[in-house]
């Protein structure tokens, strides 16, 4: 009898299992491979995504003691509002001190998205105002960490060096004459260089005192007061001295000076203080006007024909 065993070749483990054989093409070590690399693309992916700034997340951020909706609550803002409060550290504040302060800013905080949700700042004037003044402190921000040099406070010093003295302190009196008493007004300027006037001597000039001068005030009161003519007329007069005649619309001033303190103007090293905040302030309206120009460009902006 014929053995067929003996005919049938011995067959090697490569072509019993060719996808075992890297030197062989097989279909199912293909699929495989590229079943294992997708898993593995899906995974980073997810990593990635859930991983990255500004996307949900499970974990707390190492900075941070809470996330509320994603937004974060900060562990500084944490710390100083637990120290506002209770006056403690996190070493020595209590379990139920931690909870009220942590419980406390996220109420705020849901109360916060939820105002977003309901657009309460295009309501409420108080929201309103708080976001213009949070934007304003933003933009000022630059400005006010800043630290100018001497050199640069000197130049803002001597371009307005009128603004660093002291008030100016003056005592005047105003006497208004009728437009048809111009005589009586010379005579009331010639009269006064004798001495402060009398209320006989107003009686015969036909003359009446202002009842908006004539206290002690300062300077800035006083050019309110009279105005900016009879001010600058003022501001020139000494002790004792009078003015002459000065023809106004409601009449013709003569102004008697009681007493009249200059201002003095400060040297740097007193004014130094005042100075730099002047600078910061000057700084802080150039950012806002250049934002301000900026929010605009980039705006649509449109303006009811009658007020245009």
């Amino acid at each position: 009898m014929h053995d067929d065993s003996r005919s049938l070749p011995d067959h090697p483990a490569s072509v019993r299992a060719p996808w075992r054989d890297i030197r062989q093409v097989s279909v199912a070590r293909s699929i495989g491979l590229m079943g294992m690399g997708a898993v593995l693309g899906l995974g980073l992916a997810g990593y990635a995504l859930f991983t990255a700034r500004g996307t949900s997340t499970l974990a707390v951020p190492a900075e941070d003691v809470a996330l509320v909706n994603q937004q974060p609550i900060s562990r500084s803002d944490y710390l100083l509002q637990l120290q506002a409060l209770y006056a403690v550290d996190l070493q020595h504040s209590t379990r139920e001190e931690r909870e009220k302060v942590l419980n406390d800013m996220i109420r705020e905080e849901l109360f916060v998205q939820r105002g977003k949700e309901l657009d309460v700042a295009s309501n409420d004037s108080e929201v309103r105002s708080a976001m213009v003044n949070a934007v304003e402190l933003e933009i000022a921000a630059d400005a006010l960490t800043t630290q100018p040099t001497e050199a640069q406070l000197k130049a803002f010093y001597t371009a307005h060096q009128g603004n660093y003295a002291s008030e100016g302190i003056m005592t005047v009196h105003d006497y208004v004459f009728p437009k048809s008493a111009a005589e009586q007004a010379a005579d009331a300027v010639h009269g006064l260089k004798s001495g402060t006037p009398t209320a006989d001597l107003l009686a015969h000039w036909g003359a009446k005192d202002s009842p908006s001068v004539g206290d002690e005030e300062f300077y800035f009161a006083a050019k309110l007061h009279l105005g900016d003519r009879l001010f600058d007329v003022a501001r020139g007069l000494t002790d004792g001295a009078s003015s002459m005649p000065i023809e106004m619309p409601d009449g013709i001033h003569v102004l008697y000076m009681v007493k009249n303190k200059p201002p003095v103007p400060y040297d740097f090293a007193a004014a130094r203080d005042q100075v730099l905040n002047d600078y910061r302030n000057k700084a802080i309206a150039h950012l806002s006007a250049g934002d301000e120009a900026f929010l605009r460009k980039r705006a649509n902006v449109l303006i009811a024909k009658d007020l245009q």
